[in-house]
């Protein structure tokens, strides 16, 4: 049954175990062509505010927007009256009585979002915050269950940076039982401890299996996917100068990719080859990578579908 009441996607340690699950379903019907998009949206309008840079996650939601029939309005990250001191809560009141929905990239505090959800006219969704993708995690399940059918058992070694995306899908793989996550993260730049109490707090509810390690000589005997992402997250620096030292031992090698044959590779995008990974893996007949981009217009479709056509 249709409601006034919007729905938000701030965090997934919001999201029930049922609602993770429809919007993966949702993405896969509509990667497969078993679902179209067209109309699902009609007479809506979507605010997109991207304060950071883009490729992916601003064109996925964009298009899916548009082929679900609503119409945009596209604002950058000088183009709101909180640049000439306006506050978030103000702007907020504005948007949420002239817009369906409202998609932010931040890359700021989860206070942001959380001032832009405070109202109940407008469905917000986290673009991407500082401590969390959600988008992304959604888009990278659907993308695993595409090529293996299902989660159950999956087990996922990722490799590099403890940052947002390693976050997200801390806290969403864990809601599928008997998945494992196995975080390799340099000291230091692990994944940060709340992002970690919860996930674990999912998986003993589950039976599921997260970990975190720092010391890349001791990796797990069996996996299916291998997934890292680049180590300098937009919109942040490393105050070490010689942060590099500690991450070179993370790089997805060739090497790692064949103590694993079965085991395919996924990569959020932007790759800088030579650094995280190498050529030879995200060009290589193991990679996804881009199979998981394209999801994420699927994913961006069936997060605007249960954000929005609740309303």
């Amino acid at each position: 049954m249709k409601t006034n009441t919007p729905r938000h996607l701030i965090s997934l340690r919001n999201i029930a175990d049922e609602d993770i699950r429809v919007m993966v379903s949702r993405g896969l019907a509509f990667s497969n062509r078993q679902a179209t998009p067209d109309g699902l949206l009609k007479n809506k309008v979507i605010g997109i505010y991207f304060r950071k840079t883009s490729t992916r996650t601003r064109t996925a939601f964009s298009s899916a927007a548009l082929r679900m029939g609503a119409q945009i309005i596209s604002f950058g990250p000088n183009d709101l009256q909180e640049n000439t001191g306006e506050s978030i809560n103000d702007t907020t009141l504005v948007l949420s009585r002239m817009l369906d929905g409202f998609v932010a990239r931040t890359a700021g505090a989860p206070a942001e979002m959380e001032a832009f959800a405070a109202q109940n006219r407008m469905a917000v969704i986290n673009a991407m915050s500082m401590d969390e993708h959600p988008t992304q995690a959604l888009a990278d399940l659907t993308t695993i269950v595409q090529h293996f059918n299902s989660l159950s058992g999956i087990r996922v070694l990722y490799v590099g940076e403890g940052n947002n995306t390693a976050s997200a899908l801390a806290l969403a793989l864990p809601r599928f039982a008997k998945t494992s996550l196995y975080l390799y993260t340099p000291q230091g730049y692990g994944v940060p401890e709340e992002a970690m109490a919860s996930a674990r707090q999912t998986a003993r509810r589950t039976g599921a299996t997260v970990s975190e390690h720092h010391d890349t000589s001791k990796l797990p005997e069996e996996v299916e996917v291998i997934y890292t992402t680049r180590w300098q997250t937009t919109g942040t620096s490393k105050p070490d100068p010689k942060w590099r030292d500690a991450f070179s031992p993370f790089t997805v090698s060739q090497k790692l990719m064949d103590k694993y044959p079965n085991a395919i590779f996924m990569h959020d995008l932007p790759a800088h080859r030579g650094e995280e990974v190498e050529s030879a893996v995200i060009d290589g007949s193991k990679s996804i990578a881009f199979d998981q981009a394209e999801n994420k217009f699927h994913s961006a479709t069936a997060v605007l579908e249960w954000c929005l056509n609740s309303q």
